[in-house]
């Protein structure tokens, strides 16, 4: 029978060579990481009114704020390449699919402290089945978007549609080695979560997700890696093509590089987690 060896430092004395490794533990963790999805997704909305409504209702409030101060003239949204509301729910959906996943991840290894001081397993699972969980919540929204075409009869490009899917891809990927960073932050300093709570919310006034990209903020949008990865989705869904197709194309190489350089640190530091907990 084969036995999963755990000592301090296994991974930072293996160097380059702890890739094949890590891919393999991730491998074989796969069932962890679904039971802990489904029971983190189960408990979150055990004992709410709503449950999963939780999931739809919180963008509509966010979308119909948007679409009554556009009506009043308070905000200037611009033209938009479809219905506004077709338009706002989709670069929310994919916007929340970032912030939820991020504060999920800051609490994923606080949250498991006890099972983490009793029972020696991959810590990183925690953080995939956070990341799970956000990804699942994106998926309901889908239904929400496909109901809101069908309302404001607007037909997106099928071409578009089906890699609008793929197109999300390196954000989640983004998210994840952030989510990766966060959890060991937030497991030393517990202000970590406040802080990404707070700046996922500031950070959404700085992103084209509500509102589309003006050519007055082009240079803050250009140094906001997620203006292509949310804005790039987006256009697919809606014209079938993307505006930015480099940008997305930097942005997604830059997630990688966060999530390869993210899961990386956590291997390396994980045996110190039960410490700082």
């Amino acid at each position: 029978m084969k036995h999963d060896i755990y000592e301090p430092n296994k991974y930072l004395k293996l160097g380059i060579r702890a890739w094949p490794f890590m891919v393999e533990e991730l491998w074989n963790t796969r069932e962890l990481v679904w039971r802990l999805f489904v029971r983190n997704f189960s408990v979150r909305y055990k004992q709410s009114l709503l449950g999963y409504a939780w999931a739809v209702v919180l963008p509509l409030i966010a979308i119909g704020t948007f679409v009554l101060l556009k009506k009043a003239g308070i905000v200037d949204i611009g033209p938009t390449a479809a219905p506004y509301a077709v338009f706002a729910l989709v670069g929310l959906s994919v916007y929340q699919l970032f912030s939820s996943g991020l504060s999920s991840g800051c609490g994923a290894l606080v949250e498991a402290g006890d099972m983490i001081a009793k029972v020696n397993f991959p810590r990183e699972v925690l953080v995939l089945a956070a990341a799970a969980s956000a990804v699942f919540e994106f998926m309901v929204k889908g239904v929400l978007i496909a109901l809101a075409c069908g309302v404001f009869h607007f037909m997106p490009s099928p071409v578009g549609a089906l890699l609008f899917c793929a197109a999300v891809i390196p954000l989640i990927f983004f998210t994840l080695g952030l989510m990766f960073f966060f959890s060991l932050a937030n497991a030393v300093f517990r202000d970590v979560a406040q802080v990404v709570s707070i700046g996922s919310t500031f950070l959404l006034l700085l992103t084209p997700v509500l509102y589309p990209a003006s050519d007055k903020w082009n240079l803050l949008f250009a140094l906001n890696p997620l203006t292509a990865l949310v804005d790039g989705p987006r256009d697919l869904f809606i014209t079938g093509t993307m505006r930015d197709p480099t940008g997305y194309c930097v942005s997604a190489i830059l997630g990688a590089l966060i999530f390869l350089m993210g899961w990386r640190l956590f291997h390396m530091v994980e045996t110190k987690i039960p410490e700082r907990l």
